[in-house]
């Protein structure tokens, strides 16, 4: 138990205050987590609808699921180690709704602190970054296997480097690599000087994007959340860059501009950032951006109990 009580510790959840104020939790409510990763916003909703019988809560990785099983405010919770894309239309095709929905789509920051899973620009490690550690395809494979052409094209749209080209010219030129410090070092060469931010970011972030395939699953994913929302439910979405923002906005734009046929009525107007003590105790905070909508609730709708099968 130790270690997973050490895991928690390490990962401090985002805009904690703005999310339980936004999803508004009440006693009995049904609660859906599509990341819950190690719990953290999880345990806080879950303390105030006291209903841990209607949660579902979701990740795709199996060491979070491990924690999630183990913790006694959310063991006790429907736990399911899929991407929020099978969650969503497996619930979806049982009929399920839920008055609560987060998706916080960072990474958590084990991952990222922890070297062998080889998100980390900080700790050297594999060159793996898959969320879920049963598929194939893995940073190793793309960094070493993709033409030059496809690795500048991925780096600059996943990325949004502007020295995409040069960067993967230098990887071509290195292969075979095998660690996350070898690549990181190549980044940092195309951007010499100091910066704030490491200059490996962009690439680590364009080959995550790609080894998980987040952005497809995030468009395919986002229509079916506003479905799985009961009457009157309230769904929350926090991203870490502008190419996730844009599709959550574009996404709640479009279910909510609908005149008297809107399904969602916004309850953010421009994304919600988190404010500057909070940046002082979670670095990661800086890039977080939350969004927030309700479900409009049509005459004729039935309330049958939204939490059960």
């Amino acid at each position: 138990m130790h270690q997973n009580k050490h895991q928690n510790k390490q990962h401090v959840p985002v805009l904690m205050d703005e999310v339980l104020q936004y999803l508004d939790p009440q006693a009995g409510e049904s609660y859906l987590d599509l990341t819950a990763g190690y719990g953290g916003h999880a345990s806080a909703i879950l303390a105030r609808t006291g209903s841990l019988t209607q949660a579902v809560l979701v990740d795709r990785d199996q060491n979070a699921i491990r924690v999630l099983q183990e913790r006694t405010d959310t063991g006790k919770a429907e736990l399911r180690q899929q991407d929020f894309l099978s969650a969503a239309t497996e619930l979806l095709a049982v009929g399920r709704q839920f008055d609560l929905i987060l998706a916080d789509l960072g990474v958590s920051s084990p991952h990222l602190n922890e070297g062998s899973r080889g998100f980390s620009i900080a700790t050297n490690g594999p060159l793996d970054m898959r969320m879920d550690q049963s598929q194939e395809l893995t940073a190793a494979t793309i960094v070493n296997s993709y033409s030059q052409a496809d690795l500048a094209a991925l780096i600059k749209q996943y990325g949004e480097e502007p020295k995409a080209k040069r960067i993967a010219t230098a990887i071509v030129q290195a292969r075979p690599l095998e660690t996350t410090g070898e690549l990181a070092a190549i980044a940092a060469k195309a951007w010499p000087g100091r910066s704030r931010v490491h200059p490996a970011t962009r690439t680590f972030q364009a080959l995550r994007i790609a080894v998980n395939d987040e952005l497809g699953l995030l468009q395919q994913a986002l229509p079916l959340w506003f479905e799985l929302l009961a009457p009157a439910g309230r769904i929350a979405i926090i991203s870490f860059h502008s190419l996730e923002d844009r599709l959550v906005k574009q996404a709640l734009k479009e279910v909510a501009s609908e005149g008297y046929d809107a399904e969602l009525g916004l309850l953010t107007k421009r994304p919600v950032t988190a404010p500057g003590q909070e940046l002082v105790f979670n670095p990661r905070a800086r890039s977080a951006k939350l969004r927030a909508a309700v479900k409009i609730k049509k005459k004729g709708n039935s309330h049958a109990n939204p939490g059960k099968k």
